[in-house]
Formats: C-alpha cells, structure tokens, sequence
C-alpha cells in the first residue's frame, strides 16, 4: 500500500523536465501540471508562468487536462496553493530549459534533446522583466465553453457507454435490509445501483428501486449540533499558547463570547458526475476530482487493484472549491464498472444524492475569551474551538474515506476525517490571531465521531474562526471605547496586514459613513492560514424584513498577481459566495431542494469593488483568503446597523429577530 501523498513537496515531480514541458511538432507548447482546474482559472495562469519563462508567445502554450498517466504528482488543487506551489514548481522547470537553449547552440527549443532532471541551478527571470505574467489575459478555456462546446464530464461519450443510477438510504450509514429483483440491478453488500442503455430509463428504475428498497436506521442528527461537538471531544491539543502571567494580571475587563457556524453544502449548481470503463484488469476513470493521484489511490484500495493498473483523468465538472461529492460518484462508478463486464459506465448523481450524500463543510464552535487593560489593549486572549475534522479527501490515509468503501458487502473500515497540521490546519485554520498579544492560549478539541460526512470546504475552519475572532476584536473595540479599524492597527504589527487593511478605509471611504437607520458598515481581516493572502473587507448592509449586502470593498496582497484579472475574478466570487453563506446557507437534515437549501439569488448578489495591492514578492493563492474577512464584515456591519450582535450563522431574518428580542 502506498504512502499519503504528500502534499507539502510541490518541487517532488518537477524536478523531471519531461514530464512538465513537452514541445510539439506544430510549434506549440504543451504542460502537464498536477494541479487542476475547477473553474478558477489556474490554467491560464500557469500558461503565462510558462510562456514567461520559456520566453514563448502565450498563444503557443497548451495546458493539457491532468492525468496519473503523464501528469506530475503535485497532491490536491486545494488551500490556495496552486499559483503557489504548482506555478513555481513550473517556473523552476521552464527556467532550466531556457538555461538549456542558451548553452545549447540550437535556434529553438524544438531542436533541444532534454535529459529529464531539473539541477534546479538555472536561474529564474527576475520579476522587473517579466512582460506576461502580471498583466490580465483572457481566459484560454472560456471560449470553447461559451460557445458551447463539450467540455464537462457529464459531455463525455465511449462507445456502448451505460448510464448507471446509484441507490442509496434516506439517512447516512443505513444498511440496504431488502431490494426487488430488476432488469439492469447491481449490488454488492448496500451498494446498490441500476444500469440501462438509456439515461431516462436508468433514472427511472432507480425511482421504482428506491421506492420498494427497504433499509435499516442510521444514527440521526443531533438536535443541538453545538452541545453534541463540546460533550464529544476526544482530543484537547494546543495549537498556540505564550504565556505571560504578569501581562494578564494587568486585565480589568474581562469579555467572552461564542461563535456557531452550521453544516454547510458545497451546493454546486451541478450535481457530480464520472465516467469508467474496465476493459480486463486496467480501469479508466474520468472525474472532477481535485486530486488525481489521491483518488487512484482509493480506488486502488477499494477494488484491491494495484495502483499502476488505473488512470484517472480530470475532466472539469461544476465548480466547486472543497471536496464535494466528485470522489464518491468517482468511486461509485468503478465500482459499478468493475461488475459492468467490459462496458462504459457513466454515473450521475442526482441533485437528492448531491445534497443527501456530499461531504459538508464541517459545524464550528469558537469560544472566545479576553482581558483588557487600562488603557483598553488585549493583554491575554483565549481561544477554543470545536470541531470535525476539515479533510476527509482520499489519498490521505492509509485507509478508504469514501461513501461506497463500508457499503460493500465485505466493507473496509472508513478512517474518520482529519485536520492536517498547522500552519495549514484544518478546525484550526486561522485559529491563531494574526494580531499580537502578550498572552495567548489557542486549544482546539477535535471531535472524531460525526453524525454526518464532512470534509473540506472552501477556506476549512478559517471561515468559522476568522468569523469568531473578528467579531470580538469589534465587541473588544466597544467595550474599550475605541473605533474599529483604530482597535485593529493598535493590535496589528504585520506591515502588510496595517497595508490591507488601510487602503480597504481608505477605498471604502469609511471615515465619510453616514450613519442612518437600519444601514451599518463593519470590516474584517486575516491573513489566509497566517501564512497566505492578505485581505481586508468592508461591508456595508441594510437590515429591513432581512438582511441586505449592498457594498463590498475588498482588499489583497497576494503578492505577484501572475493574472490580476484572474484574482479579481476569485476575490469577487469569494465575496458573493461568503455572502451567500452568512446570509442563507446551513444544512439540515432532509434538505435535498433549492428551496430547502437556498443560496444567495443573482438579485442578491452585492457589488464588489477589488483592489490589489501590487507588488513583486512571491505569488501567493487568492481563491480563499477573503471568506472568513467577508463574513466577519458583515456581522460586524450587521451590529453597527441594528447595535445587537448575531454570533450564530446564518443571519436569517428570525435569527436577527430573537437576537433583538433577547
């Protein structure tokens, strides 16, 4: 059995040039890149990082779609570090064949003869010359998908494909008791799933099945989720603590508060789909998967093949930052390819497996506790949090994760969903304030049983804790009679972070608010894992029936922005969809609609005005840094409008309604 990928060696793979940089007959380069593209735009990025280095025209450079067949390992496409770390694994490997072209003799890189490994000697090209990458290029892959050409999983076709339905229970770790006999039926244990040759008919005996299937009862959702993590810690581990007694003696205010972020839904407009086909011992699989090598390596385990025997390949899906359901449907359909004797298997979900079954963005408690002295500082700041662990991706353990694995009539015991070390970290994402005080104690009680599947969703528990913490730096403002943003920069020694948050008041123009009834403006800050972007947001609201975003002002450093139109475009999009979450979004038990499960509607959707600050350090992700700024603005804005405090997501009308109440 193989080792966890590893996903903190982005330079692993790069180090063989031929598996990187390919240069074809027809003049044009092609690049194999580990990481993926789930709509985000990396591939144009990395397209510029490329034709920068080699020294190429953009036009000449073609991303090819990752595989475990040609592609380097480079882990996940998750925690921003695509740009990061795949974009610089790319640089390091077109810089040494650039360096290879001039001492060559040769005219162009297609006459080169390339040996394979990287001396990792050549050196890069300063970022003063660079003359593609910082500047905005369209998107290489919009054009065919606005012209409507295939381009998704769901498009692809193989000759004889089926169309396959999965089976499952009304409540998660059920067992299938009983199921009819039916044309086209597989089972194995309670997997279960029905095959036809068209999709119509496969949808239409999956109805008949389900409505005759008879199942056992599964454990059922805890009436307070919130009670249920702080009684069911099995782990109480320090994730920060410097201690200075002398410096917490000086509090004469003391605050606490607690902070509750829900079960959330990826909630992708389209529902997950793959494609597999077995032709003997050898498995093909097409999927949406964000990690190529880490689900082979599942699949590998599940079906007891030896990992050199399948081949999975990206194919893009419907975006989705987190591990929504394309693994699982990934692995459902192997299976059913496994017992499909030698025919194509095409397996969508259905929008009801999609909410039924995808793996949740995990429930949060953050219990906050703080001390201030005389002169209103934070001298001593406690931090607890409670949670499921936020990874429960294949490949990163040495057992199965995914839903089929313990359906199986010998099933394999699933490991339970982990939170990978700090400074990533998973609960504890962001746990650790980026603002300075003397005494700091950080405690995160890790909950390993989960009544529901949960995994990683965009930005893991920074979302909840950068929710928790930036909202008492507001309550700590108040209570110490000083402005927000004065508070803040009193506390904040990180140049780069004083930076974001400065210009966000400055380009928001918060010093010229108007207070009025029932309108509020609030900003929130990090830096993305303490070690990413910088981001800063100010939100202004109007709380009437309910409660409105009208204006988000968005500030990064993310160091080189190798496509500023590109982070744009990802900071935009957090912002909406941060919205959508603090405003509507938190799963429950039987919600398998739209309208049981609303998102924010285009009507809804608030202005967002981006602003990058510019500069030639390192390249740093941008697609999560501003969620947990966002929602933390909003709450804040919300208090400045109503002056009550909302520690519980979502800010849904009834939610407001009792907190003015209490």
């Amino acid at each position: 059995m193989n080792k966890p990928v590893d996903t903190h060696l982005p330079l692993a793979d790069a180090r063989r040039l031929t598996q990187r940089v390919h240069f074809e007959r027809d003049g044009t380069v092609t690049i194999a890149s580990g990481k993926v593209d789930l709509g985000q735009g990396i591939s144009t990025a990395l397209a510029q990082i490329a034709a920068e280095e080699l020294g190429v025209p953009l036009d000449k450079v073609r991303i090819l779609q990752a595989s475990t067949a040609y592609s380097p390992d480079e882990g996940v496409t998750s925690g921003s570090l695509s740009i990061q770390d795949g974009g610089k694994g790319l640089r390091k490997a077109c810089a040494e064949l650039r360096e290879l072209l001039k001492c060559s003799g040769k005219r162009s890189y297609w006459e080169l003869e390339v040996a394979g490994d990287i001396p990792a000697a050549a050196p890069e090209k300063p970022p003063a010359e660079y003359r593609i990458v910082g500047k905005s290029v369209p998107r290489l892959e919009l054009p065919a998908k606005i012209a409507g050409k295939p381009s998704y999983v769901q498009d692809i076709v193989l000759p004889g494909m089926v169309h396959a339905r999965i089976l499952r229970p009304p409540r998660p770790f059920a067992k299938l008791v009983s199921i009819p006999d039916y044309p086209g039926l597989l089972r194995d244990g309670s997997f279960a799933a029905v095959l036809a040759a068209r999709e119509e008919d496969a949808i239409e005996a999956a109805k008949k099945l389900g409505a005759k299937a008879v199942w056992s009862d599964g454990p059922r959702m805890p009436d307070d989720i919130y009670g249920w993590l702080k009684s069911h810690a099995t782990e109480n581990n320090v994730a920060k603590e410097k201690a200075d007694a002398a410096a917490k003696a000086q509090g004469v205010k003391r605050l606490q508060a607690e902070y509750r972020k829900p079960f959330i839904c990826h909630a992708s407009i389209g529902p997950s789909c793959a494609v597999a086909r077995m032709d003997g011992e050898r498995l093909e699989v097409w999927s949406q998967t964000q990690g190529i090598f880490g689900l082979r390596q599942e699949i590998a385990m599940v079906l007891g093949l030896p990992e050199e025997q399948i081949v999975v390949h990206h194919a893009e899906g419907a975006g989705c930052y987190g591990h929504n359901g394309a693994d699982d449907v990934a692995l459902d359909a192997a299976l059913i390819a496994r017992m499909a004797k030698g025919r194509a298997v095409r397996l969508q979900w259905t929008r009801e497996n999609e909410f039924a079954w995808e793996p949740y963005g995990p429930a949060m408690v953050v219990a906050l506790d703080a001390h201030l002295d005389t002169q209103g500082n934070i001298v001593s700041w406690r931090h607890d949090l409670w949670s499921n662990g936020h990874t429960h991706r294949p490949g990163r353990a040495n057992q199965p994760v995914l839903i089929a694995a313990g359906e199986l009539a010998q099933p394999c015991e699933r490991a339970p969903a982990i939170d990978p070390p700090l400074p990533s970290g998973g609960a504890q994402r962001n746990a650790i304030p980026g603002y300075e005080f003397p005494d700091l104690l950080v405690m995160h009680h890790y909950v390993r049983e989960s009544p529901v599947g949960g995994s990683s969703l965009r930005s893991l528990g920074a979302y909840g804790n950068v929710f928790g913490i930036e909202s008492f730096m507001d309550e700590l403002a108040a209570a110490a009679n000083a402005d927000a943003v004065e508070f803040r920069l009193r506390h904040l020694k990180d140049p780069r972070g004083r930076a974001v948050v400065e210009t966000a008041v400055q380009k928001s123009k918060w010093a010229q608010w108007r207070r009025a009834e029932g309108r509020g403006h609030g900003i929130g800050y990090a830096r993305y894992k303490n070690i990413g972007g910088y981001c800063a947001v100010v939100a202004e609201v109007e709380a009437t029936h309910e409660l409105r975003v009208t204006r988000l002002v968005a500030v990064v450093d993310v160091g080189l922005p190798v496509n500023p139109d590109g982070v744009a475009n990802q900071v935009e999009g957090g912002c909406v969809q941060a919205t959508s979450w603090a405003l509507k979004e938190a799963w429950r038990p039987g919600a398998v609609t739209w309208d049981e499960y609303p998102i924010l509607k285009f009507s809804e959707a608030p202005p967002v005005e981006v602003h990058i600050v510019r500069n030639e350090l390192p390249s740093l992700g941008a697609g999560e840094c501003m969620m947990g700024p966002t929602v933390a603005a909003i709450a804040n804005a919300l208090h400045d409008a109503l002056g009550v405090r909302v520690r519980e997501l979502p800010f849904t009308p009834d939610r407001i309604a009792a907190a003015i109440n209490a």
